[in-house]
């Protein structure tokens, strides 16, 4: 249950920062820009928290250096910036239901590389999910061209691929340390993206409009860098280590409801009794996914010479790993 919270948490804060990011793409900000900013600051605001938890075991991040740049350069950098491509080409609810197909992906990925068929429960949870995730972006929304949509299908794989690195082993660092490294690490790869001309990277640091006044730029921006991106992806990053990569990308779906209910709330945006259904679905299929039970390890009792039991693993068994199924 404590690793549900956190995984619905994480979903939480990921939900905020459309709708307090919004009014700085709409006035002046590229999302390079905005997506290098936020993920800055939210490294740096972890980054205390990183080192007090590291204890001095600075081998732990030389140890976990692949799973970090992985972790900046696929889970940071590279899903968003699929995903701000393509929104620029394609609606914004064909990209978010393209980047949101993340879970299916994670259950083919798991089918092909343990050769196990997925159960029944995960594919009528899966399944259900993804009607969901349709009714609470519009079922109208999906339509696109070939550059956008292939944008999207990375990001989908960028999104997979950010869960897998988060569910693997540790190797001693953090989830806190990996969150801010992968950050720090990922916005300064935006940056010098921004800077060398490959992606326009401008900002305003005016008072942006806001509910029916003006906020500043920096109190938007540093709630999305905050909740939306320092809490989201700490947490996250907690929570896929205690579920699996598979379960927690389900929840991940969730972001898209509560993305959807801030921007009803803050935004005066649409949200009707087909939202609603969509969200309930979306909690039906992560029920259905969470149930299945992982496979019992079989047991055998092997005698030996002077009549000592020994169990291992084998046949005939009443254990139950404790371990989330793979993927």
């Amino acid at each position: 249950m404590k690793a549900l919270i956190i995984g619905i948490t994480a979903s939480l804060a990921f939900g905020v920062s459309g709708a307090f990011i919004k009014p700085l793409l709409e006035n002046g900000w590229s999302p390079t820009a905005a997506v290098a900013m936020r993920t800055a600051i939210a490294g740096i605001v972890l980054a205390p928290l990183a080192i007090k938890a590291l204890h001095r075991n600075w081998g732990s991040l030389w140890r976990a250096r692949w799973r970090i740049v992985g972790m900046a350069l696929i889970g940071v950098a590279g899903t968003q910036l699929a995903y701000f491509i393509a929104v620029q080409r394609i609606p914004v609810g064909t990209a978010i239901l393209l980047e949101y197909l993340a879970p299916i992906l994670l259950v083919l990925f798991a089918w092909a590389t343990t050769r196990v068929i997925p159960k029944k429960v995960v594919l009528i949870g899966a399944a259900i999910a993804i009607v969901g995730l349709v009714l609470v972006v519009g079922p109208g929304s999906i339509a696109g061209d070939v550059i956008g949509v292939s944008a999207g299908l990375l990001a989908a794989i960028g999104a997979a691929t950010y869960y897998l690195i988060a569910a693997r082993p540790s190797e001693g660092l953090p989830p806190v340390a990996l969150a801010a490294s992968g950050l720090l690490l990922g916005s300064i790869v935006l940056s010098l993206l921004g800077v060398i001309g490959v992606l326009p990277f401008t900002a305003a640091f005016t008072d942006m409009p806001f509910l029916t006044g003006t906020a500043p730029w920096w109190v938007l921006l540093g709630i999305v860098a905050v909740i939306g991106t320092a809490v989201a992806y700490a947490t996250s990053i907690i929570a896929t280590g205690m579920l699996g990569s598979r379960l927690m990308s389900f929840i991940g779906l969730l972001e898209v409801v509560f993305a959807a209910l801030f921007a009803w709330l803050l935004l005066g945006e649409n949200l009707g009794a087909v939202q609603l259904l969509g969200g309930l679905l979306i909690l039906a299929g992560i029920a259905f996914v969470h149930s299945e039970r992982p496979a019992p390890i079989e047991v055998v009792t092997v005698v030996s010479d002077d009549d000592a039991d020994l169990e291992l693993p084998g046949s005939d068994g009443n254990l139950e790993s404790a371990a989330s199924t793979p993927g």
